[in-house]
């Protein structure tokens, strides 16, 4: 069975886009998504991106369980009680959608830096 980076791969040479047009839409390098295609779990959200610049949803493509846990998906935690403690339910609150938007540009644009630092290193000093 292939995992979430073959599949992913496997969509974006069927949707007949290129792939420059995807880095340049994900705002990452060539070298970034072809890590990506060898990965067996993605995050979901990069998956959803790269869905919506393709045209394809891929919830029907990955299961539930091949999903990696997503961080502030809304859970309930139960805490057991302690002798004279009452019990507590703390649930997490999801974030605005804008504001997944924006931490998702940063991440990506973080990633850029580092991948333009790691080749602007590469150009000084020399491969090791």
């Amino acid at each position: 069975m292939p995992h979430q980076g073959q599949i992913l791969q496997e969509f974006i040479k069927n949707s007949g886009i290129s792939i420059t047009r995807i880095v340049d839409e994900l705002g990452i390098t060539r070298p970034t998504i072809y890590r990506k295609f060898k990965e067996e779990t993605l995050d979901y959200a990069f998956v959803t991106r790269v869905g919506d610049i393709i045209g394809h949803d891929f919830s029907k493509d990955f299961t539930t369980l091949q999903q990696t846990a997503l961080p502030f998906v809304s859970s309930s935690v139960s805490v057991t009680p302690l002798q004279g403690v009452t019990q507590k339910n703390v649930s997490l609150q999801q974030p605005e959608p804008d504001c997944i938007k924006q931490l998702m540009t940063l991440q990506t644009k973080y990633i850029s830096l580092l991948e333009a630092y790691n080749e602007l290193l590469l150009k000084v000093y020399g491969p090791r």
